[in-house]
């Protein structure tokens, strides 16, 4: 293999760990924001899952317990969320910057009091980390030009819930377009009055979408914590539930289109950190600042309407009284 090509494998091999929680946050964010919920605290949902999940593998000496620990987190908020959007009628995106606001303080004022480290956690031991999976046949293939490169470098390997987040897309696609609660999810967000005349309750399904949101997001929570990274520090989440966001508008509310748009953000963040110093033709060496912020910058342009129109869900962001 070229230089070139290894250099390209390595890139690739590491957009999916980068890619990892932007995909399933986006999945959370097409489940609550197809009901009608906007999500704006994904980010604090990924913080206070992170943390969870490192200081109760820590605690415990077991990343399972974290792992279930870093759901039943992100699920306990996602449920307050629901409280104060559904219940409340609250207005979501002040719930959700409230979300976010609360997991941030939380993190750093717990994490002191557990462990005195400035908020965040000691380092994990190998054994308190989720393991990583040789997918089958990887070494048998490794020798095979390009497709044996793709499976045993690129696929194989990784922490195991960087298949989980693959396998969550077509979970949801399933889930939204093959089944029942899938129909009813997509016509809460469209038109939840059509659903309360069948006799399905707007408010009940709503709080499904949110605590499905809470699953994924505590997934992606753990993955940083106690898959990709090896201990939690203060703020780790640096922005994932926003641009996860973002990649669920790029991809108009459809798991596929924002399987992509994480891919893309993760190409983007993999590269950024494979270039930086090193040197670039007609440019020199290339600048560390600029390449750090570019999934960001990719971001605001994208989100400043170079991607043509999408169409939220009818009623998203409106709450829905029973007496509608």
């Amino acid at each position: 293999m070229s230089e070139f090509l290894f250099q390209l494998a390595l890139t690739f091999d590491a957009t999916l760990r980068v890619a990892t929680p932007l995909i399933l946050a986006g999945m959370a964010g097409i489940f609550s924001e197809r009901s009608g919920v906007i999500d704006i605290g994904l980010e604090g949902k990924i913080l206070a899952g992170a943390f969870s999940a490192a200081a109760v593998a820590h605690l415990t000496g077991s990343p399972w317990i974290g792992l279930l620990a870093a759901i039943a987190t992100s699920m306990l908020l996602a449920l307050l969320h629901g409280f104060a959007c559904i219940t409340a009628r609250g207005n979501q995106v002040i719930s959700g910057l409230a979300i976010n606001i609360l997991a941030s303080a939380l993190t750093v004022t717990v994490g002191i009091a557990l462990f005195r480290r400035g908020g965040g956690t000691p380092s994990l031991a190998p054994d308190e980390r989720l393991p990583a999976i040789d997918l089958p046949f990887a070494d048998a293939l490794s020798g095979v030009p390009l497709i044996g490169a793709l499976y045993s470098e690129i696929l194989s390997g990784h922490r195991i819930l960087v298949y989980v987040a693959l396998l969550a897309v077509p979970l949801t696609a399933w889930l939204l377009y093959r089944t029942r609660f899938g129909l009813r999810l997509r016509a809460v967000g469209e038109s939840p009055e059509a659903v309360d005349s069948a006799g399905v309750s707007v408010h009940l399904m709503r709080y499904k979408a949110v605590l499905l949101a809470g699953v994924f997001t505590g997934v992606a929570g753990a993955y940083l914590s106690i898959a990709h990274g090896g201990e939690f520090g203060r703020e780790m989440s640096a922005g994932k539930g926003y641009i996860a966001l973002a990649a669920v508008i790029f991809g108009k509310w459809r798991p596929v289109p924002t399987l992509f748009a994480c891919l893309l953000f993760g190409f983007l963040g993999a590269a950024a950190d494979r270039l930086q110093g090193r040197e670039l033709p007609l440019i020199g060496a290339a600048p560390t600042d600029l390449m750090i912020a570019l999934p960001y910058i990719l971001t605001v342009v994208l989100l400043a309407g170079f991607i043509g129109k999408a169409t939220p869900p009818r009623d998203i962001g409106e709450p829905y009284p029973k007496s509608k």
